[in-house]
């Protein structure tokens, strides 16, 4: 009864890969897994929640004997690399002195932006800081999902909507996101949009089709670690 899974956890290990790929001896894992939050909490404050609003959108992390590697998955990937390359080079310089590990980062762009369940609902977030209408926005990123080829999304908000006294939960639906299909390449997200009457959570399930269906650049690099522990 209401029992929720998360689906990209549901995922993990069968369809989707890990987003951290590392071996460790017992005791280090704990300092590993705790680097890992702290690179992936500074990469969502500086790149994400100010300017220069990059879109991160996914953060993967590998690790050899010599360096940390960092990938970021993102759709202004030159707000990142800054001119010349030197933005990548300040965050590249400012993790190191977090982990103080070297630590290597590359860029991947995000080619479709508006079928991005995290992108959906960071722009979500945003317009809902500005008094927009939920209503309406959240029309609007579902036909624009639709558009870009997505075969289904849903999307619900949970908080004091509009500023109302009392919260409540508004969902806008458009296709089929079967979430029981583990063949399913369903994309999940949850993003928290901090208003002046409260915060309001934002889930976006977007469904792009069963897996092996897609473009070969929608696909590209999500079975490269499959079968990895």
């Amino acid at each position: 009864m209401g029992q929720k899974c998360n689906p990209i956890g549901f995922r993990v290990g069968i369809t989707e890969g890990w987003k951290s790929r590392w071996y460790a001896p017992k005791p280090a894992f704990g300092t590993f897994l705790v680097e890992d939050e702290h690179i992936r909490r500074y990469i969502d404050n500086t790149l994400n929640r100010q300017p220069p609003y990059a879109g991160v959108s996914k953060v993967e992390i590998e690790r050899t004997r010599d360096e940390v590697k960092v990938i970021l998955h993102t759709a202004r990937p030159g707000m990142v690399i800054g001119a010349k390359g030197s933005e990548v080079d300040k965050l590249k310089e400012r993790l190191e002195d977090l982990i103080d590990r070297r630590v290597a980062v590359n860029i991947i762009e995000v080619k479709n932006p508006d079928a991005n369940a995290y992108l959906i609902g960071a722009s979500i977030a945003e317009q809902l800081k500005k008094r927009m209408s939920f209503r309406r926005v959240m029309k609007q990123k579902c036909e624009a999902a639709m558009n870009a080829g997505a075969k289904g999304i849903k999307i619900t908000a949970s908080g004091r909507l509009g500023g109302a006294e009392m919260s409540r939960t508004e969902t806008q639906m458009r296709g089929s996101i079967p979430l029981q299909t583990l063949q399913a390449d369903v994309d999940y997200a949850l993003v928290p949009a901090v208003t002046k009457s409260g915060t309001i959570g934002i889930k976006i399930w977007v469904y792009h089709g069963m897996y092996g269906e897609q473009p070969a650049e929608q696909t590209e690099g999500r079975f490269r670690h499959r079968g990895r522990r």
